[in-house]
């Protein structure tokens, strides 16, 4: 566009922002989504400034692309939502499970504090479920070296938890 079709458009935009903004609002009730609909629309008749010869249709022209921008956001599936006048009440908190929160905070923690190698193993072993060949393939050393980094990696991650870990579960 050239100057004068920029000059053009911003004077239309400047006139009717905000008249196209209040008609988003009632086709979609928000002012964020009536915003990027405003913004849709407008993005959209600057594409097609240049074209339009009858500058009387012009608002139609925005009106149209404005209701098809509304529509086709309502058409997607995160849309798809309902309004209700009252939340629906939390579910009850189990306590087994803010135990179990709680007790994998303290382990991923403890993690944190093993060397990378030795936490490597005890992750392929302990939660991946390898077994010993298995952690070697990945890691791509000998079984030897697996289980004393094992004995080594669980040492280190009692002492970090302060209590003991237990492997068998």
């Amino acid at each position: 566009m050239d100057h004068r079709d920029e000059q053009e458009f911003a004077e239309y935009f400047a006139a009717k922002r905000d008249s196209v903004r209040r008609t988003a609002y009632m086709l979609c009730g928000d002012w964020h989504r009536a915003d990027d609909l405003a913004q849709t629309a407008f993005v959209a008749l600057h594409r097609r400034w240049r074209k339009i010869r009858d500058r009387a249709a012009t608002d139609a022209y925005l009106r149209t692309t404005l209701v098809r921008a509304a529509i086709d956001e309502s058409r997607r599936p995160w849309r798809r939502e309902r309004q209700a006048e009252q939340l629906p009440e939390p579910p009850d908190v189990d306590d087994a499970l803010a135990d179990r929160v709680a007790t994998r905070e303290d382990l991923l923690a403890g993690l944190r504090k093993v060397p990378s190698r030795q936490r490597a193993v005890l992750v392929l072993r302990y939660f991946e479920g390898l077994d010993v060949a298995g952690v070697a393939r990945v890691l791509g050393c000998s079984e030897g070296n697996v289980k004393s980094q094992t004995a080594r990696g669980l040492a280190n991650l009692r002492e970090a938890l302060g209590e003991e870990v237990d492997t068998r579960g």
